[in-house]
């Protein structure tokens, strides 16, 4: 198997096709990735506009590729030129935003070289391929 496979891809094509063009909003927000293959290596990049490195965690477990994030703001913003209770909020759902998509590898990743680099909110893994293994023949011995 030479393409990667996406544990969470069901559950957004299936929200896309019911809900049409609704908008979830923070809920739902998935970041997009693309994914190419050569003959040494697949690169996954993800577009991350507004994070870092610090922000993004990426873990390879039994060839399980996961890159999540979850970011809390954590200081209350106020002006100090406006009056005490001149303004609140009705509605703050930029607070928390998270995410988490998960990977399925093939056989023929080399996980111990896995690399991962983040530039201009662009996150990129070099995921290196290794030589499988060639069917061996075994010779059938008669008594």
């Amino acid at each position: 198997m030479n393409e990667l496979a996406l544990f969470n891809s069901f559950f957004n094509h299936a929200l896309n096709d019911t809900m049409g063009d609704f908008n979830f909003g923070t809920s739902f927000n998935v970041p997009k990735v693309d994914v190419k293959e050569t003959k040494d290596a697949y690169t996954l990049e993800m577009d991350l506009p507004g994070m870092n490195e610090k922000d993004v965690n990426v873990e390879l477990d039994h060839n399980v590729l996961t890159i999540s994030s979850h970011h809390e703001e954590k200081k209350e913003e106020q002006n100090k030129n406006a009056k005490k209770d001149e303004s609140k909020w009705l509605i703050r759902e930029r607070r928390v935003s998270e995410f988490s998509r998960r990977f399925t590898l093939p056989d023929d990743v080399n996980g111990e070289q896995v690399a991962a680099s983040f530039k201009n909110g662009v996150l990129t893994v070099a995921i290196p391929r290794k030589a499988l293994s060639a069917p061996k023949r075994i010779a059938i011995s008669a008594d």
